[in-house]
């Protein structure tokens, strides 16, 4: 399914709250005047308020992409879409795209 491709700039949350940022934007591709971002790279969180252990397994520290586009690629990587889904470490819960740039899609 095509989705609408992701830029440095977009909303990205963990399930708690935290706020998600890209570690490696793409300059090579910008959309809506900022560098879209492909799945290699890890992303940070700050602000998670999931408790540490023996509390619960958190807080989040850190996201990586498991999905991505399956047929445009930046430098031989894909890019993430707003429908890419990616796991936090250590807790295991997804990231959450909030919003993003809503006119370039991609597959």
């Amino acid at each position: 399914m095509p989705g609408f491709v992701i830029h440095v700039g977009a909303s990205v949350l963990c399930s708690h709250g935290g706020q998600a940022q890209a570690t490696a934007p793409n300059p090579r591709v910008a959309v809506s005047g900022q560098p879209s971002v492909t799945m290699p790279a890890p992303w940070l969180v700050a602000g998670c308020v999931l408790p540490p252990p023996p509390g619960a397994n958190g807080p989040c520290v850190s996201a990586q992409f498991v999905t991505a586009a399956t047929r445009v690629t930046s430098n031989g990587q894909p890019l993430l879409l707003f429908d890419s889904q990616a796991i936090c470490a250590p807790t295991g819960t997804p990231l959450l795209i909030v919003a993003s740039q809503t006119r370039v899609t991609a597959m």
